[in-house]
């Protein structure tokens, strides 16, 4: 897979909660850390996505980032 995106980073699906019609994947990126992503349900499909699964999470930089101390 080739990809414009430069912040490619691997982990693993710990957990998939569907909504109405969204998703929130949460990827493991190491022990500990965890990015939760939020996709539609479709793709959670057309992904075949579940717990375990290995899989990229994709940043771009164009995204808003919340941070907080």
């Amino acid at each position: 897979m080739k990809l414009s995106a430069r912040n490619v980073i691997a982990g693993k699906v710990v957990a998939v909660t569907k909504g109405a019609t969204t998703a929130h994947v949460k990827i493991e990126i190491a022990a500990g850390r965890v990015i939760t992503s939020s996709i539609t349900n479709e793709l959670v499909d057309d992904l075949d996505l579940k717990v375990g699964d290995s899989v990229s999470a994709i940043i771009k930089s164009s995204d808003v980032i919340i941070g907080k101390e």
